[in-house]
């Protein structure tokens, strides 16, 4: 039989000389630890669990590849721009009042497709003017980076406006940029390389001259009275157009994304730029914070549709051309050799299409690479091997074919996959060939900076070359 009492173990004197010490104390570290760590194994963080906290972590910290977005903003608003002067004796009969697809037939084509333009808001030639000297000045400001956020907006708006007026005279470069137009708006395309970057380099080495911030924290918003002035003058134009019933401005059709009109979304962007400038001014605590993640969190989601959408171009081009039976046999790059209107070279036409192994070679070669592209953009090596072969090929078409603009287009598409360490030795070679040309003495430049408003190059952080961009 058992005792009714529990049977108590006797005491040292050293237990009776201290009563008060904690049970934890006296149990050996091996007998501790079922009782420090009651938790079974199941709550352990899982591998899984921590891949997806360190991809939050990474896209919500910073905004990646700041060199590739500044090659896109630079590349798409140059080749819009050349393309703008280049047509500006025909830019009435391709867009304006002198085109043979009227504005009536535009009209009745924007209500069937639901895009967007500004153009039809008024038939007189002088609304045109000016909607076409917004586009050319809109796209030279964002090629030099100046207020790139607002900027980026009236680029969207110019490419949409002109290319919705007459849809029947673009060919694939222009799709490709009116789809890049309309992500560039998300993405902080102005970190480097541009007049915002050198601007905001500036102030925070004023701040830090005059003590009022360290070197390692943003500079504070200052008054920036021209910023202002141009959010206050847009917001006034946008509000007019409301008024006056401007074409395609609803509030829930016919927008970027179902059930947002572009009456929403422009609002919305106009909003969210007035409350950005209002939070970095006045409250540069958490508000700030969370802003700016949601601003990295923004640009990162669309560099990654930029990615994805370079991808899907190449693979439905090289799918469909194998379905090619020209494409099958080798000689589909001959016929537009042969062609008067792709062949601004008729003698190098003439010698490339007359030999028949170079035709062959070119045609699989071309289909090859467009296919294999998308299967090797994880791996580093084999991806600039494929991307150095595809800006090749882009060369070619707009030498021997006569397209420069889409050939452009599609390199600066490329160039998102461009490596980053590249992109900066580039740089750095451009900033010596400049002093050397520009020299002024030094004086302007902060000490330690790489100049133009550039964060310094870290091969060894995750900026470097082996990232999926770089």
């Amino acid at each position: 039989m058992t005792s009714p009492t529990p049977h108590q173990p006797q005491r040292t004197p050293s237990d009776q000389q201290a009563p008060h010490t904690t049970e934890t104390a006296d149990v050996p570290r091996q007998a501790q630890a079922p009782q420090t760590s009651p938790e079974p194994d199941g709550y352990r963080e899982t591998r899984i669990e921590r891949a997806i906290g360190r991809g939050f972590g990474l896209v919500t910290s910073r905004a990646l590849a700041p060199y590739q977005t500044a090659v896109i903003r630079i590349g798409f608003s140059a080749t819009w721009l050349l393309f703008l002067l280049r047509e500006w004796p025909h830019r009435g009969v391709l867009y304006g009042p002198d085109s043979p697809w009227n504005l009536d037939m535009a009209r009745r084509l924007l209500d069937g497709n639901h895009a967007f333009s500004v153009l039809p808001w008024s038939d007189s030639r002088g609304w045109f003017e000016c909607v076409y000297l917004v586009a050319v000045v809109a796209s030279a400001l964002l090629m030099l980076g100046w207020r790139t956020r607002t900027m980026s907006v009236l680029f969207m708006v110019g490419v949409i406006s002109l290319q919705n007026r007459s849809i029947f005279i673009g060919d694939g470069g222009d799709n490709v940029i009116h789809l890049m137009s309309m992500y560039l708006v998300l993405t902080r395309c102005g970190q480097v390389w541009s007049l915002d970057a050198r601007r905001a380099k500036r102030a925070a080495a004023a701040a830090y001259a005059s003590g009022g911030e360290d070197s390692g924290s943003a500079p504070a918003a200052s008054r920036d009275l021209p910023g202002v002035i141009l959010w206050a003058v847009l917001g006034l134009g946008l509000a007019l157009a409301q008024l006056q019933g401007g074409y395609g401005l609803g509030w829930s059709e016919g927008g970027p994304f179902p059930h947002i009109g572009w009456s929403l979304a422009l609002w919305g962007l106009w909003l969210a730029h007035g409350l950005w400038w209002a939070v970095q001014r006045y409250a540069p605590g958490e508000p700030r914070t969370v802003l700016d993640t949601l601003a990295k969190l923004a640009h990162n989601g669309a560099l990654l549709v930029i990615m994805v959408e370079v991808c899907l171009i190449y693979a439905t081009a090289g799918w469909y051309k194998i379905q090619g039976s020209r494409w099958q046999d080798g000689t589909a790059v001959y016929y537009p050799m042969h062609l008067d209107y792709f062949s601004p070279w008729p003698a190098l036409s003439e010698l490339l299409g007359s030999n028949g192994v170079m035709v062959m070679l070119i045609t699989y070669g071309t289909v090859m690479v467009q296919v294999a592209f998308p299967f090797t953009v994880f791996n580093r090596r084999l991806k600039n091997v494929l991307l150095v072969a595809m800006i090749c090929e882009h060369l070619s078409i707009a030498f021997l074919l006569g397209l420069p603009f889409f050939s452009l287009a599609m390199i600066t598409a490329d160039a998102v996959f461009l490596p980053t360490n590249f992109l900066t030795w580039v740089s750095a070679r451009l900033s010596g060939l400049r002093e050397r040309l520009f020299s002024r003495g030094g004086a302007d430049r902060p000490a330690g900076g790489t100049g133009g408003g550039e964060p310094e190059a870290r091969p060894g952080h995750g900026d470097g070359g082996h990232t999926l961009v770089g």
